[in-house]
């Protein structure tokens, strides 16, 4: 329920501004390039959702120039055959990234783990190959968690609107990331330490919880928890990039209850629109990545 008296002008963060600015990049680095990067989405089941999903991705990545290698699996197959014909997707020529479409189906859950550390360390362009995130936190990979890299790119977007440097306005900034999830709470975390921020992670058995949440400026939520933040849990002006989903009445809701945070709230990240698209754009700027690390080595 809204307030009476809110006079704040809440901006919604479009996501798909963002993405577009961000694969137009791409789309010109992979010109550049000496060769054409292939990118592959494993998909292993029959699931409608899931393989939605995964041909958006690789009508993505052809339209801004690269190759879309298909990768599926009956989910009938045998869990260890799936695993050697991933690690065998290295071979395929200009090979540049792979990832598995996640969730996994039926009797492949039980597998998640080596199927994920089955792609090749140097193509996992979603980090999350127990390798590729080893090196991440150790902040030796030049790739990272998609999502997470989407919530910092939404952030670095609002610097024109604070004056200064690309992400210079958070220093100094009470920041909360909620969750601790390996997709985004985690790395998000992570990100920021790099940049000598020091967020505070939040749990749902966090201690003084509440209060974290209204004194921060800055709000990174990946909880998968619906519209769960409300306008009288947040502080006025307070900026909400909202990375979670859940479904809800047929539909996808995220963290942010938009409704009642408008008004109250400087910018949010809507859930659709928000840190959705740019994910996919900066999974495929990780694929020029390897791309490009590949053409310096040749």
């Amino acid at each position: 329920m809204k307030k009476a008296g809110k006079i704040m002008q809440t901006k919604i963060i479009d996501g798909r501004k963002i993405r577009k600015r961000i694969l137009e990049e791409t789309e010109r680095g992979i010109k550049a390039l000496p060769f054409q990067p292939v990118f592959c989405d494993v998909l292993i089941g029959d699931d409608p959702a899931s393989r939605q999903y995964v041909e958006m991705k690789g009508k993505t990545a052809e339209k801004i120039g690269m190759k879309f290698h298909r990768a599926e699996f009956p989910g009938t197959a045998k869990p260890e055959a799936v695993i050697e014909e991933i690690k065998k997707l290295k071979d395929v020529p200009g090979m540049c990234g792979v990832i598995v479409q996640l969730p996994l189906p039926g009797v492949f859950a039980e597998h998640k783990r080596e199927i994920l550390d089955a792609v090749p360390e140097e193509l996992d362009v979603d980090c999350l190959g127990a390798e590729a995130g080893e090196k991440f936190y150790r902040g030796e990979n030049e790739i990272g968690f998609p999502t997470a890299l989407a919530c910092m790119e939404i952030l670095d977007s609002l610097s024109a609107d604070f004056g200064g440097e690309t992400g210079a306005w958070l220093s100094g900034k009470k920041i909360a990331v909620l969750g601790q999830g390996d997709l985004v709470g985690k790395p998000v975390a992570a990100l920021l330490g790099f940049r000598d921020l020091l967020p505070a992670a939040v749990r749902s058995k966090t201690e003084n919880r509440e209060r974290i949440i209204k004194e921060a400026d800055v709000i990174i939520s990946g909880m998968g928890k619906g519209k769960l933040i409300t306008s009288d849990m947040i502080k006025e002006g307070a900026v909400l990039v909202d990375a979670g989903t859940s479904e809800s009445e047929g539909g996808i809701v995220g963290d942010i209850d938009l409704e009642s945070v408008t008004g109250t709230a400087g910018y949010v990240s809507p859930v659709p629109g928000g840190v959705g698209p740019v994910t996919v754009a900066m999974l495929l700027k990780n694929v020029l990545k390897v791309a490009s690390k590949k053409a310096r080595i040749k």
